[in-house]
């Protein structure tokens, strides 16, 4: 099939249904994850160490505490949850996106053409293929240090609170999975640019972990308005510890994590859909 062709197709097929889209990525996660279980030992030993590895950035937190007593004006069990809710939303959204970061190399050496002619929804198989069931290490790290955290906390628990962890989880999880997506969207044209990506990514991980007045006011700024990753953790969290919002933030934004991943969602999408069209293959 020549590029124009692949192109064409491509137009006519920038998404499929969510039904289809939900089946392929199923279908393909699946397949890779049986291969992946054909050597339950390898694997136990993977997952072992990617547990361990994420495990050491909280290493830092725990050794960091053993010096001082607080971080910022923030305790350990208040920092524990920061680390908590964002590594959970991360490691998922990596545990299930993260094969978007090869987007630049398929693009490079013509292999996205392959998934093109496939009848199926492209952004499904691509992040589904080479599914790392590994990196369900992060997301059980994440999870412990958030139920640990909870347990310390000396919180004043009511019902909005309680019913905000899991939304903020879910929220956050789809930003930085739009974030992603969004990434790999850039990818089309600037197919050496995965590193950017991974700065917003994985070093939104990182910022997210650590109490953000800690920060210049201009970078808390810019994970508000320019690129929304303090929605993830930090606003919903500083309301469930009873903390003020950062200056200028609205203490009611604490609340529209959700929007704003919706949000983020449409601006992923419309940022693939550019992405695909303006694709023109390596050419037959």
């Amino acid at each position: 099939m020549d590029s124009g062709a692949i192109h064409r197709k491509n137009e006519r097929r920038p998404y499929g249904p969510l039904a289809d889209s939900w089946r392929t990525y199923r279908l393909v996660a699946g397949m890779w994850i049986r291969s992946t279980m054909t050597y339950r030992a390898s694997f136990a030993l993977t997952l072992v160490t990617s547990f361990c590895v994420t495990f050491f950035d909280f290493v830092v937190i725990l050794l960091m505490f053993g010096q001082v007593k607080g971080l910022g004006g923030f305790g350990f069990a208040e920092v524990a949850l920061l680390y908590g809710t964002a590594g959970t939303s991360f490691g998922i959204a990596d545990l299930t996106m993260g094969s978007l970061q090869r987007m630049g190399k398929r693009v490079r050496d013509g292999s996205l053409d392959t998934f093109l002619m496939r009848p199926a929804p492209l952004l499904a198989q691509v992040a589904a293929d080479k599914f790392a069931l590994r990196r369900f290490g992060r997301v059980a790290q994440g999870l412990l240090v958030l139920v640990w955290s909870l347990l310390l906390l000396d919180v004043e628990w009511t019902p909005l609170k309680v019913l905000l962890l899991p939304v903020t989880v879910a929220s956050g999880t789809v930003i930085f999975a739009s974030v992603m997506v969004l990434g790999a969207s850039t990818l089309f044209w600037m197919q050496d640019a995965a590193e950017v990506t991974n700065s917003f990514t994985y070093g939104g991980n990182t910022l997210l972990q650590y109490p953000p007045t800690i920060f210049a006011q201009e970078l808390v700024r810019g994970v508000v308005y320019v690129v929304p990753l303090a929605f993830v953790s930090w606003l919903p969290a500083l309301y469930v510890l009873g903390r003020p919002a950062p200056a200028g933030v609205p203490e009611w934004a604490a609340f529209v994590s959700p929007l704003v991943a919706a949000v983020c969602c449409g601006v992923a999408g419309l940022a693939w859909r550019a992405g695909i069209r303006s694709y023109r293959s390596t050419g037959s």
